[in-house]
């Protein structure tokens, strides 16, 4: 197919209350009128971005993942974004992808924000994932990731394919870095030649730091298809691979592109 529609909640989260989020959420979930293909949450979706995973982390088989099953299952959706998981006595902040069979990806994020202690508290992952639906591959990354652009980077195998075609990143990105946050979307999808989707959170958060949200799309030229500040907004957008192809082809900075290989 050569579009795929997506749904981008920006919200404001209850502070380490998971039963309040994910109720919160699944009302707004249930609220989409239009007809969509992904849904994305922000960053921590369940408990806002706490240093406590001790008390607040999840297995996989834990009552957040079984969560997005469902929904994902009711609502016929791909459900989509991160929360805080265990596994094998190590703490991840994971983003999932959850299809609505069952199945699931993973990425746990790679850069750790070690400004708030996010590095002294979690485990960082060494490894993309990139998720393949109706002919397009997604790229996803969470948040602090968006700072260091050769993890996001457009590799090409031998026939010159690209990677991926849209990256997302969701966030719980302070109003005051904001300014960093709206200009490094709109150059990752300039120098990856992508769509990139920013999902970030409203509101302020149990440490009294306040988040404008700023969610975006951003086509491959830069521009910008979308931007919401301040309000909470669920919004849904269509995006085309044919118009994805036309940049790609008309403009082949690709062809004069770097190799390069990242060391974990």
């Amino acid at each position: 197919m050569s579009s795929l529609t997506f749904t981008l909640i920006q919200t404001s989260l209850h502070w380490e209350d998971k039963q309040a989020n994910l109720q919160m959420l699944e009302e707004k979930i249930k609220g989409i009128k239009e007809k969509t293909q992904v849904v994305i949450l922000p960053e921590m979706f369940s408990t806002g971005f706490s240093m406590k995973p001790e008390e607040l982390a999840e297995t996989m088989q834990g009552e957040t993942v079984k969560w997005m099953k469902r929904v994902a299952a009711e609502k016929k959706i791909i459900l989509a974004g991160s929360l805080i998981i265990e596994e094998e006595g190590k703490y991840y902040n994971r983003f999932i992808w959850m299809l609505p069979n069952g199945q699931y990806g993973c990425y746990d994020k790679r850069h750790l924000f070690a400004f708030a202690g996010e590095d002294k508290h979690y485990t960082g992952g060494s490894e993309r994932f990139i998720a393949s639906v109706n002919g397009w591959k997604i790229n996803l990354s969470v948040c602090y990731d968006l700072r260091f652009p050769v993890w996001a980077r457009q590799q090409f195998d031998e026939e010159k394919n690209f990677e991926y075609d849209a990256l997302i990143y969701v966030a719980n990105w302070p109003e005051r870095r904001s300014t960093a946050w709206k200009s490094l979307l709109q150059a990752r999808a300039i120098e990856n030649q992508c769509y990139v989707i920013g999902v970030n959170r409203v509101g302020n958060d149990g440490n009294d730091i306040y988040h404008s949200g700023d969610s975006m799309v951003v086509d491959p030229l830069g521009e910008v298809l979308y931007h919401k500040k301040d309000d909470e907004d669920v919004f849904t957008i269509t995006l085309n691979k044919d118009d994805l192809n036309t940049v790609r082809e008309k403009f082949q900075f690709w062809r004069d592109a770097d190799r390069f290989e990242v060391l974990a």
